[in-house]
């Protein structure tokens, strides 16, 4: 008896205090506000560990992490951020003045055509955006034809049948757009360098030649994992191996 009242106790103590991600969030803002930045990134982890996710909590640590001069963290959040809402401004802009304290300074391949259209439109938006702006088109797709059939007017039922088809074709390239965007998202895995200091391999074995090292904050794209070695493609093209352990997974 006296053991179920303490656990009836302790179980009243533990929702009393909990805290809704709202509540953890503004605790986590005020603590980087007073520049206690470590505790801020803790409460804000807190948030994730309830599987809550936002562009805006990732921005938050990652700022906290840059004000700490952590810089592979903070660049690998910047990048969660812009992974949920690419269109994130002030993460884009963060994330060029974290870029600018690596060490590594790797050229980008410049971009084909076929890459420039596809950034201009299926990944314009987020994956999440184009399918709510596909239910919506849906929505209005129905109501639209229900105005169209139920309407006497032949104006009206001329204006309902052209926004019809407007919102029918809105549907459509809504409905493609997210599925392309899944598709090219899905098959792309990047990650971030963590190690102060890394070596390119041009084989999955420490005996292999050395191609260069990288450094901490580098992004890179993934194209095999394994349990120890995970072969990388960098940003001017160069390909090689690194060992698992120093890189995170956007």
């Amino acid at each position: 008896m006296m053991k179920s009242v303490v656990f009836l106790v302790v179980l009243f103590f533990q929702i009393a205090v909990a805290q809704t991600p709202e509540e953890l969030f503004l605790k986590g803002n005020n603590l980087y506000q007073t520049e206690q930045y470590q505790d801020a990134i803790n409460t804000y982890k807190t948030i994730e560990k309830k599987a809550y996710k936002s562009a805006d909590l990732y921005y938050n640590i990652a700022n906290a992490y840059y004000k700490l001069n952590k810089i592979a963290p903070a660049i690998y959040n910047y990048e969660k951020a812009l992974k949920l809402d690419s269109q994130h401004k002030q993460a884009q802009i963060n994330l060029k003045f974290a870029n600018r304290m690596k060490i590594d300074a790797i050229p980008q391949i410049p971009k084909t055509f076929l890459q420039k259209v596809s950034e201009s439109t299926y990944l314009k938006w987020s994956y999440k955006t184009w399918s709510i702006l596909a239910v919506i088109a849906s929505f209005l797709t129905t109501l639209l034809f229900l105005l169209y059939y139920f309407s006497f007017s032949s104006k009206k039922k001329i204006f309902y049948f052209n926004s019809t088809i407007f919102a029918a074709l809105l549907l459509l390239a809504s409905v493609i757009f997210a599925f392309k965007n899944h598709q090219i998202t899905s098959n792309k895995k990047e990650a971030i360098v963590f190690s102060q200091k890394s070596t390119l391999k041009n084989a999955p074995t420490n005996s292999s030649e050395t191609l260069l090292e990288l450094h901490e904050g580098t992004k890179v794209k993934i194209l095999k994992k394994g349990d120890y070695w995970t072969k990388i493609k960098l940003a001017d093209g160069k390909t090689g191996w690194i060992s698992t352990a120093t890189v995170k997974e956007i």
